[in-house]
């Protein structure tokens, strides 16, 4: 198994319809862990760490979100594992 960091933003209406909560839920179903929070330019920032294929499969979900969203564009940037998260966040701030 191997495992795998990114730092992903995604643009589009993806502020105000649940898009942190759902993709929380589709992290932990899929044992990734990191966080993910709201941008103050209306984008949403998440870092992800886990297992090569649960990765893949958030970045894939990251593409369609949850319902009500309208994802226009996701940038995805590989980085190094550094196995500092134990859990998955939704940030405020």
């Amino acid at each position: 198994m191997s495992v795998t960091r990114v730092h992903i933003l995604i643009s589009g209406k993806v502020q105000g319809v649940f898009f942190r909560q759902a993709m929380k839920v589709t992290s932990i179903k899929n044992s990734v862990y990191g966080y993910v929070r709201n941008l103050n330019d209306g984008r949403v920032e998440a870092v992800l760490e886990g297992d090569d294929d649960n990765v893949n499969i958030l970045i894939d979900w990251c593409y369609s979100g949850p319902a009500n969203s309208r994802v226009e564009s996701v940038e995805v940037k590989t980085e190094e594992p550094t196995g500092s998260f134990s859990s998955f966040d939704v940030l405020y701030e």
